[in-house]
Protein backbone atom coordinates (compact mmCIF):
# COMPACT_ATOMS: atom_id res chain seq x y z
CA UNK A 1 0.00 0.00 0.00
CA UNK A 2 1.01 3.47 -1.26
CA UNK A 3 4.63 1.97 -1.40
CA UNK A 4 7.41 4.59 -2.92
CA UNK A 5 7.52 4.12 -6.78
CA UNK A 6 10.14 5.05 -8.63
CA UNK A 7 9.73 8.83 -9.88
CA UNK A 8 9.67 9.67 -6.07
CA UNK A 9 13.08 8.08 -6.30
CA UNK A 10 14.22 10.11 -8.46
CA UNK A 11 12.81 12.96 -6.78
CA UNK A 12 14.77 11.89 -3.72
CA UNK A 13 18.22 11.49 -5.42
CA UNK A 14 17.46 14.74 -7.70
CA UNK A 15 17.00 17.05 -4.58
CA UNK A 16 19.73 15.09 -2.14
CA UNK A 17 17.69 13.11 -0.13
CA UNK A 18 17.35 9.25 0.94
CA UNK A 19 14.19 8.01 0.70
CA UNK A 20 11.02 10.32 0.99
CA UNK A 21 9.09 10.43 4.47
CA UNK A 22 12.00 7.89 6.22
CA UNK A 23 13.16 9.50 9.23
CA UNK A 24 16.64 9.33 7.37
CA UNK A 25 15.58 11.49 4.50
CA UNK A 26 16.54 14.79 5.37
CA UNK A 27 20.35 13.65 5.61
CA UNK A 28 22.26 14.19 2.43
CA UNK A 29 22.30 11.15 -0.40
CA UNK A 30 26.14 10.04 -1.29
CA UNK A 31 28.53 12.58 -2.00
CA UNK A 32 28.19 13.45 -5.72
CA UNK A 33 25.11 12.13 -6.53
CA UNK A 34 22.76 15.09 -5.64
CA UNK A 35 22.64 18.68 -7.33
CA UNK A 36 23.29 20.16 -3.87
CA UNK A 37 26.44 18.84 -4.14
CA UNK A 38 27.72 21.01 -7.06
CA UNK A 39 28.25 24.57 -7.15
CA UNK A 40 25.10 26.57 -6.32
CA UNK A 41 24.30 30.07 -6.12
CA UNK A 42 22.86 31.51 -2.78
CA UNK A 43 19.48 31.62 -4.60
CA UNK A 44 19.81 28.22 -5.56
CA UNK A 45 20.56 26.88 -1.73
CA UNK A 46 17.33 28.55 -0.64
CA UNK A 47 15.09 27.22 -3.92
CA UNK A 48 17.14 23.30 -2.65
CA UNK A 49 16.11 24.13 0.83
CA UNK A 50 12.45 24.68 -0.11
CA UNK A 51 12.36 21.88 -2.47
CA UNK A 52 13.69 19.48 0.01
CA UNK A 53 10.92 20.57 2.68
CA UNK A 54 8.01 20.01 0.09
CA UNK A 55 9.30 17.12 -1.35
CA UNK A 56 9.69 15.26 2.72
CA UNK A 57 6.25 16.16 3.48
CA UNK A 58 4.92 15.96 0.13
CA UNK A 59 2.89 19.40 -0.16
CA UNK A 60 2.14 21.50 -3.20
CA UNK A 61 3.57 24.56 -4.12
CA UNK A 62 0.13 26.44 -3.37
CA UNK A 63 -0.30 24.80 -0.04
CA UNK A 64 3.15 25.24 0.91
CA UNK A 65 2.81 29.51 -0.11
CA UNK A 66 -0.33 29.97 1.68
CA UNK A 67 1.73 28.23 4.94
CA UNK A 68 4.08 30.47 4.63
CA UNK A 69 2.32 33.13 4.25
CA UNK A 70 0.52 31.57 7.60
CA UNK A 71 3.76 31.47 9.47
CA UNK A 72 4.76 34.88 8.70
CA UNK A 73 1.44 36.28 10.60
CA UNK A 74 1.64 33.74 13.15
CA UNK A 75 3.95 35.12 16.34
CA UNK A 76 7.46 33.89 16.38
CA UNK A 77 10.02 33.21 13.47
CA UNK A 78 8.60 32.54 10.43
CA UNK A 79 10.89 29.48 10.02
CA UNK A 80 10.08 27.20 12.94
CA UNK A 81 6.52 28.31 12.28
CA UNK A 82 6.20 26.92 8.82
CA UNK A 83 7.86 23.79 10.11
CA UNK A 84 5.29 23.35 12.99
CA UNK A 85 2.89 23.62 10.64
CA UNK A 86 4.00 21.26 8.17
CA UNK A 87 4.63 18.26 10.95
CA UNK A 88 0.78 19.03 12.91
CA UNK A 89 -0.76 18.16 9.71
CA UNK A 90 -3.05 15.08 10.30
CA UNK A 91 -1.03 13.22 7.72
CA UNK A 92 2.32 13.69 9.14
CA UNK A 93 1.27 12.72 12.49
CA UNK A 94 -0.49 9.68 11.68
CA UNK A 95 3.28 8.78 10.19
CA UNK A 96 5.36 10.62 13.33
CA UNK A 97 3.12 7.80 15.91
CA UNK A 98 3.69 4.96 14.04
CA UNK A 99 0.37 4.25 12.32
CA UNK A 100 1.83 4.16 8.87
CA UNK A 101 5.31 3.25 7.76
CA UNK A 102 5.87 6.57 5.29
CA UNK A 103 4.51 9.77 4.67
CA UNK A 104 2.28 8.72 1.77
CA UNK A 105 1.34 5.89 3.41
CA UNK A 106 -0.57 8.12 6.01
CA UNK A 107 -2.01 10.62 3.16
CA UNK A 108 -4.21 7.10 2.05
CA UNK A 109 -5.40 6.51 5.37
CA UNK A 110 -6.28 9.61 6.26
CA UNK A 111 -8.00 10.27 2.91
CA UNK A 112 -9.63 6.76 3.13
CA UNK A 113 -11.00 7.27 6.59
CA UNK A 114 -9.12 5.14 8.55
CA UNK A 115 -8.41 7.54 11.10
CA UNK A 116 -10.40 9.85 13.76
CA UNK A 117 -9.87 12.75 15.67
CA UNK A 118 -11.27 12.98 18.73
CA UNK A 119 -13.34 9.99 18.04
CA UNK A 120 -14.83 11.95 14.94
CA UNK A 121 -13.53 10.53 11.24
CA UNK A 122 -11.73 13.18 9.40
CA UNK A 123 -10.65 11.98 5.84
CA UNK A 124 -8.77 15.65 4.91
CA UNK A 125 -4.82 14.49 5.19
CA UNK A 126 -3.72 18.75 5.54
CA UNK A 127 -6.05 19.03 8.67
CA UNK A 128 -3.95 20.77 11.46
CA UNK A 129 -3.96 19.54 14.73
CA UNK A 130 -3.82 21.06 17.96
CA UNK A 131 -2.39 20.10 21.25
CA UNK A 132 -4.18 17.69 23.22
CA UNK A 133 -5.83 16.08 20.03
CA UNK A 134 -6.17 12.37 20.56
CA UNK A 135 -5.47 10.27 16.86
CA UNK A 136 -6.72 6.89 16.86
CA UNK A 137 -7.69 3.47 14.27
CA UNK A 138 -11.04 4.32 13.39
CA UNK A 139 -13.51 0.92 13.65
CA UNK A 140 -12.92 0.46 9.84
CA UNK A 141 -8.87 1.15 10.08
CA UNK A 142 -8.52 -1.57 13.10
CA UNK A 143 -9.27 -4.65 10.95
CA UNK A 144 -6.63 -3.74 8.53
CA UNK A 145 -3.73 -6.00 9.80
CA UNK A 146 -1.11 -3.83 8.26
CA UNK A 147 -1.87 -0.54 10.16
CA UNK A 148 -2.02 -2.18 13.87
CA UNK A 149 1.03 -4.38 12.75
CA UNK A 150 2.77 -0.74 11.85
CA UNK A 151 1.71 0.62 15.71
CA UNK A 152 3.03 -2.04 17.18
CA UNK A 153 6.16 -2.54 15.32
CA UNK A 154 7.16 0.94 15.44
CA UNK A 155 10.76 1.75 15.67
CA UNK A 156 10.87 5.28 15.06
CA UNK A 157 11.71 7.15 17.69
CA UNK A 158 9.60 8.45 20.53
CA UNK A 159 9.09 12.42 19.75
CA UNK A 160 8.67 14.55 23.56
CA UNK A 161 5.45 16.21 21.39
CA UNK A 162 3.46 12.48 21.24
CA UNK A 163 2.02 10.35 23.71
CA UNK A 164 1.18 6.79 22.39
CA UNK A 165 -1.41 4.54 24.44
CA UNK A 166 -1.36 0.36 23.53
CA UNK A 167 -5.44 0.77 22.36
CA UNK A 168 -4.16 2.30 18.84
CA UNK A 169 -4.35 5.60 19.79
CA UNK A 170 -1.86 8.76 20.55
CA UNK A 171 -2.20 11.87 21.61
CA UNK A 172 -0.48 14.82 20.35
CA UNK A 173 0.39 15.90 23.85
CA UNK A 174 2.01 19.81 23.07
CA UNK A 175 3.22 21.25 19.70
CA UNK A 176 6.08 20.69 18.75
CA UNK A 177 9.07 22.67 19.18
CA UNK A 178 11.78 22.98 16.33
CA UNK A 179 14.62 21.52 17.85
CA UNK A 180 12.03 18.69 18.28
CA UNK A 181 11.41 17.79 14.64
CA UNK A 182 13.69 15.16 13.01
CA UNK A 183 14.34 17.59 9.91
CA UNK A 184 17.95 18.42 8.65
CA UNK A 185 16.98 21.81 6.87
CA UNK A 186 18.07 25.37 6.76
CA UNK A 187 14.52 27.01 7.43
CA UNK A 188 16.15 30.27 7.20
CA UNK A 189 16.97 29.93 3.77
CA UNK A 190 13.04 29.22 2.82
CA UNK A 191 12.11 32.16 4.24
CA UNK A 192 15.11 34.49 2.39
CA UNK A 193 13.77 32.54 -0.52
CA UNK A 194 10.51 33.90 -0.18
CA UNK A 195 11.11 37.35 0.91
CA UNK A 196 12.79 37.75 -2.50
CA UNK A 197 10.12 35.69 -5.13
CA UNK A 198 6.78 36.82 -3.48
Amino acid sequence: MAKMMDPKFKQSRRLGLNVCGHPKAMKRATRGTARSDKKLTEYGKQLLEKQRLRAYYGVLEKQFVNLFKEAQRTQGQTGPNLVTFLETRLDSLCYRMGFASSIRQARQMVSHCHLTVNGKKVNIPSYRCQAGDVIALSAKGRKVDLFKENYNTNIVVNYPYISKDEDFKATLVTLPNREDIPIEIEDQLIVEFYSKNM
